[in-house]
């Protein structure tokens, strides 16, 4: 029987290498926030409903939504992510939703969910929580790798949800601070847990 697992954390504490890993070990992991992009493409799901709320303004020259605008708009107007998120997530949720039924019937689908604590989104589809961990000053080394100012690095994780925040939702726990091999020993750990709880469900 299937066992879905949200997999979450905070920007820079290596989520989506903990989800790539679990794929790895034979996990079948669904990108939510690729799903996320996806929806609001042209022909996705929501793209219509969108367009029809923000306008046409929010269209670049090739017919698809701009979302660097549609970004400046809803990030300036918590009214308007609202708006945003009301449409988006119903589609994102029945993309996941496809996702999960086309899995094999014994799979271990990884839902790899930045907004897990901070939306409603998947909620449901997910029976256990993962969450991946690491201490702020690691993060802002990682961010600051990929370009990211202390200053912006510190003003994202603060606008995300607090460590303590996940912890409260979370079942199982991967620390990320150290290296790969310390990283592959954590993981291992929780996919053996997962594997049993999925034996144990079946």
């Amino acid at each position: 029987m299937k066992l879905v697992v949200g997999v979450t954390g905070g920007i820079g504490v290596g989520k989506t290498t903990v989800a790539t890993m679990l794929a790895d070990r034979g996990a079948v992991v669904v990108d939510c926030d690729a799903l996320g992009r996806q929806v609001i493409e042209r022909g996705g799901r929501a793209f219509d409903a969108v367009v029809e709320r923000f306008g046409v303004g929010i269209l670049g020259e090739d017919g698809e939504i701009d979302r660097a605008a549609l970004a400046r708009i809803v990030f300036e107007d918590p009214g308007a992510l609202e708006d945003l998120n009301a449409i988006s997530h119903p589609a994102i949720d029945a993309e996941i939703a496809g996702h999960i039924a086309e899995a094999p019937d014994d799979a271990l689908v990884v839902l790899d969910m930045a907004v897990l604590v901070e939306s409603t989104l998947g909620k449901g589809q997910y029976e256990l929580v993962v969450v991946v961990e690491a201490a702020l000053d690691v993060r802002l080394e990682r961010l600051a790798a990929r370009g990211m100012t202390r200053d912006d690095a510190l003003a994202r994780i603060k606008s995300q949800a607090t460590d303590e925040e996940r912890r409260a939702v979370g079942d199982l726990f991967v620390r990320n601070d150290g290296d790969f091999s310390e990283l592959s020993t954590e993981v291992d750990h929780v996919w053996t847990e997962l594997v049993a709880r999925a034996r144990r469900k079946a």
